[in-house]
């Protein structure tokens, strides 16, 4: 019978020792701490009834929860891929968030869950994340700003739909995504071959809609960049009293409106340099503006900002009043040092 333990050499007055019964050993420890959470919050519970399960009751071995619950939690770990699950359904960390001490649903069980979810089961899912925002105030808020953006995700394999961006120079997705601060409220999976704008009017009518049925007269705030400047959606936010604050690309005209501000900023700049100063210098201009699409003439606000690589103007468009001077550093109006204003 072979020894259980080894004895080496002592470390100082430390005895070095070899042992075979450490039990099951699993490296994804953290998962544990997202199984509390989610015992907290029942965000896989509440998902779960809202999912539909077509499987005859019978011959069920993996419950719809588990399975949610195996999913998120690969996600959470690292794993994007279904393939990582055919060792993850063997991990005793992940069997034990999930309750479970037999093994996981398979690649293939797991695809063909993913495969049952159709739009309304994604605009419930969100509903319920958004439930969850909800319950996280205490009162309603005044004002609360909802970040719109859209992002890569890499491909590396034959993924359905894939296609070749050219901003982002590789093969990916471009998912879009909504925060309000910290808190996520929107995961949206596109292809990548499509505006980075699409969906969001739709999407946002959704959110709004759900928000304001819970806080009436909460103050509702659309951000996003450039791309997300469409006359669709800007005309939608001014319909339904959605204020926004949304970058413009730039282009000859608009960087033609800030060409009399350049030898103040730089002047400035100068003076500032010659006392020993540092960063950049920039100057704020708010005017009215209508491009050709537009129906009507908008606020915008320009910024002729001077770095040491030379001049950055940036633009944005926004419904916004008055002269709070946050609203300038906003969107492609860059965060920074207040003191270098003019």
């Amino acid at each position: 019978m072979l020894p259980q333990s080894f004895q080496f050499s002592p470390l100082s007055r430390r005895s070095v020792e070899a042992q075979f019964s450490g039990g099951h050993i699993s490296g994804h420890s953290g998962l544990l701490l997202l199984r509390e959470v989610d015992r907290l919050l029942g965000l896989s519970k509440r998902l779960a009834r809202l999912l539909n399960d077509h499987r005859q009751p019978g011959k069920v071995q993996h419950e719809v929860q588990t399975m949610l619950q195996q999913r998120l939690f690969g996600l959470a770990a690292g794993f994007e891929d279904l393939n990582d699950h055919s060792h993850l359904r063997d991990d005793f960390g992940m069997q034990t968030a999930v309750n479970r001490m037999t093994r996981l649903a398979s690649t293939s069980t797991l695809y063909r869950f993913e495969a049952e979810a159709d739009r309304q089961a994604i605009i419930d899912a969100h509903k319920v994340l958004w439930d969850a925002f909800i319950r996280s105030h205490a009162k309603p808020p005044a004002k609360i700003i909802l970040d719109f953006d859209a992002t890569d995700i890499p491909l590396h394999g034959d993924q359905p739909e894939k296609f070749f961006h050219g901003y982002y120079d590789h093969y990916c997705y471009l998912p879009l995504y909504c925060f309000c601060g910290r808190f996520p409220l929107v995961a949206y999976l596109r292809q990548s071959k499509i505006d980075g704008a699409k969906h969001t009017a739709a999407i946002l009518k959704l959110l709004v809609n759900f928000i304001r049925s819970h806080w009436p007269s909460v103050q509702i705030i659309f951000r996003g960049d450039s791309g997300f400047c469409r006359q669709l959606l800007l005309n939608w936010c001014d319909r339904n009293s959605v204020d926004y604050i949304v970058g413009i690309a730039r282009n000859p005209r608009l960087e033609a409106l800030v060409e009399p501000l350049w030898a103040m900023v730089k002047q400035h700049h100068t003076q500032r340099k010659a006392h020993g100063g540092s960063g950049s210098t920039k100057a704020f201009w708010r005017y009215r503006c209508q491009a050709e699409s537009w129906r009507y003439a908008r606020d915008a606000i320009a910024k002729a900002e001077l770095t040491a690589k030379g001049t950055n103007p940036r633009f944005i468009v926004t419904s916004l009043r008055g002269n709070d001077r946050s609203l300038y550093y906003d969107v492609n109006c860059a965060r920074g040092d207040t003191e270098n204003q003019i």
